[in-house]
């Protein structure tokens, strides 16, 4: 690896993730589990590694236990390298007793922790995002147009940037106006890509297209130093739109998939789109990997059953049963006769021994994973539920809401919250 000692990383760990509950009732969105074995966490991570990038700041606040377990278990640097992903939360001080008020206040309040190390730029990341990016080429460009800050900018047709901060840019790539989550047919119109940019693209488009904002900024350091120095709480709210016109501000244009996780539908379709043929996010690329914590769990077993399009993680049994396009997480446990149809089942912490199992079923508790007979469909099971043997669950017909044992129909897909007990023979 070759290591770039002139940036630092700094990975967004996100408020208390209201929109991805209940995923983060018990965590933080960028540990929540991701296609089978990985944390959101470690796409950011990965991305710095695999750019050079080995410095790496994560800031958060809410729900932090088990991002700390995964975060030290799984990222261990030699001491020549001088590597590092050290998790910041939100801390009293004399100064501030708050949480962080947003993006811009988090880095702010963590300057003291950053002038510590030699650096001449920062990447500022977001923890929920799902995407491959290297890093080197943002950091090029942005000493080769002599930029303050570089964004980076998605092309998205412009009939849905109503909900994306959106950017205008010249033929140089420098930005020249801003607009957040534009409505006005007029304000989308004038922030449309010129015929000159949209050429330079590489995938062709038969709708106008605009640059969104991916939430990824690199920002020279004493940029960022005096852009700081004031009480703004959001970047892209309020920092980025306040340099404009007075730094130099450029767009580094992305175009590799790219999904921002922060709704329980965004991960149901992102996880599921693992499971096809061809997914738009490839694991598979060695001279890219994804790193994760390595559990040392024994090889999954697949017995008797029907699979189509499915991923299945590490220490898994699964027995008898039909699977269709689903994604199955470690240590998961699926029982004789049972059917699963656009799944995301993120699997278990543990086994259960025996003795656990014999006392456990004394006290009519089920075991961990999905007993006997079930038929669930469009569902997420959350870590280390347990649901009995014939449970019948779908959210078709019903609408958004909470249901009984903590069940929850969010954005079109029932949720069953970690560590669940399901009853035999419940129906929802």
């Amino acid at each position: 690896m070759n290591i770039n000692p002139s940036v630092l990383a700094v990975i967004m760990g996100g408020g208390r993730g209201t929109r991805l509950y209940p995923l983060t009732k018990e965590r933080c969105k960028p540990a929540v589990p991701l296609a089978g074995k990985y944390r959101l966490v470690d796409i950011p991570i990965s991305n710095c590694l695999n750019s050079g990038i080995n410095r790496i700041f994560l800031l958060t606040q809410f729900n932090t236990a088990s991002l700390h377990r995964h975060v030290q278990s799984t990222y261990h640097f030699d001491s020549f390298g001088r590597g590092f992903v050290d998790i910041m939360a939100a801390e009293q001080t004399e100064k501030n007793a708050n949480w962080y008020q947003g993006t811009a206040d988090a880095v702010r309040r963590n300057f003291v922790h950053f002038r510590t190390y030699p650096h001449d730029y920062l990447l500022i990341l977001s923890g929920d995002q799902l995407y491959r990016m290297d890093f080197r080429k943002v950091i090029a460009q942005h000493i080769a147009t002599g930029a303050d800050v570089t964004i980076a900018a998605l092309p998205v047709p412009a009939s849905q940037v109503d909900h994306l901060g959106v950017m205008r840019v010249d033929d140089t790539l420098e930005i020249k106006q801003f607009a957040e989550k534009p409505k006005d047919p007029a304000v989308v119109d004038s922030l449309v890509m010129s015929p000159g940019l949209e050429a330079t693209l590489t995938t062709p488009s038969t709708e106008k297209r605009c640059l969104a904002s991916m939430g990824i900024y690199l920002f020279s350091r004493d940029v960022l130093q005096d852009a700081l120095n004031n009480q703004m709480t959001d970047f892209g709210k309020e920092v980025i739109p306040s340099l404009l016109g007075k730094e130099r501000l450029f767009a580094y244009i992305f175009e590799g998939y790219w999904e921002d996780i922060g709704t329980v539908r965004a991960f149901f379709d992102a996880n599921l789109a693992l499971a096809q043929p061809l997914p738009p996010f490839n694991f598979y690329l060695h001279r890219t990997p994804v790193y994760t914590h390595a559990r040392f769990l024994p090889a999954t077993k697949i017995n008797r059953c029907t699979i189509d399009h499915v991923v299945v993680g590490d220490g898994c049994i699964i027995t008898d049963t039909l699977l269709k396009h689903c994604v199955i997480g470690i240590r998961a446990m699926v029982r004789e006769g049972s059917r699963l149809e656009d799944v995301v089942m993120m699997g278990a912490d543990f086994y259960e021994g025996e003795e656990e199992l014999k006392e456990n079923a004394v006290h009519g508790l089920p075991a961990v994973g999905i007993g006997k007979g079930c038929d669930i469909r469009r569902s997420i099971i959350d870590k280390n539920a347990r649901i009995g043997d014939g449970c019948v669950l779908s959210p078709d017909g019903k609408p958004n809401g909470n249901y009984p044992y903590d069940v929850m129909i969010c954005d079109g897909v029932l949720v069953v919250p970690k560590g669940t007990v399901l009853p035999p023979g419940t129906k929802i």
